[in-house]
């Protein structure tokens, strides 16, 4: 099973390096994660919902000089096509009333603070060697126990544990300032 993020991502950064095809391919891949992205939220109004792709399209286009290469793409051209959706309902001059139990349909899958979170992750991360990084990554991100994370990294499951907690501390010691 390929990535989608991933495989959208590696096309976008190859089109921005001036690869024609990789940006014909991730047009095409966008127009059909769109056309869904805005069937699924304009009930009734599917005429509109080529336009949208279309404009989004452009603008994904347009504006690409801004995405940030180290955040998510997905998150970066869904905001665009939400910013485009709002502006046909403002338009349209109606206002969409969604029952509670449905509302999470409006949620993005990404939001700007994860992207943010990933990155500063990704930078107190930084600073332990790639062993203990990997071994911390698996344990408290990944979710896997000491015993697999250990196996997946070299290290028996009492050095493992030794090792997370020590990096815990180094990762706490870097970010809280001195009590003393």
């Amino acid at each position: 099973m390929v990535d989608q993020e991933a495989e959208l991502k590696r096309l976008m950064l190859r089109g921005l390096d001036g690869d024609p095809v990789a940006w014909r391919t991730l047009l095409t891949e966008m127009r059909r994660g769109l056309t869904a992205f805005f069937k699924r939220r304009l009930n009734g109004a599917e005429a509109d919902v080529e336009d949208l792709v279309q404009d989004c399209l452009i603008a994904i286009h347009a504006k690409r000089a801004t995405y940030d290469r180290s955040l998510p793409f997905t998150a970066w051209a869904y905001a665009i096509a939400r910013y485009k959706l709002i502006d046909h309902f403002r338009r349209q001059g109606r206002r969409v009333v969604v029952p509670l139990e449905e509302a999470s349909v409006l949620m993005a899958e990404h939001s700007v603070e994860d992207g943010a979170v990933r990155r500063d992750l990704k930078k107190v991360l930084s600073i332990l060697p790639p062993r203990q990084r990997r071994l911390v990554e698996d344990v408290r991100i990944g979710g896997y126990s000491l015993a697999e994370a250990g196996a997946r990294n070299g290290f028996t499951e009492g050095a493992a544990k030794v090792s997370v907690h020590r990096s815990m501390k180094t990762l706490v010691a870097s970010v809280s300032p001195d009590e003393d």
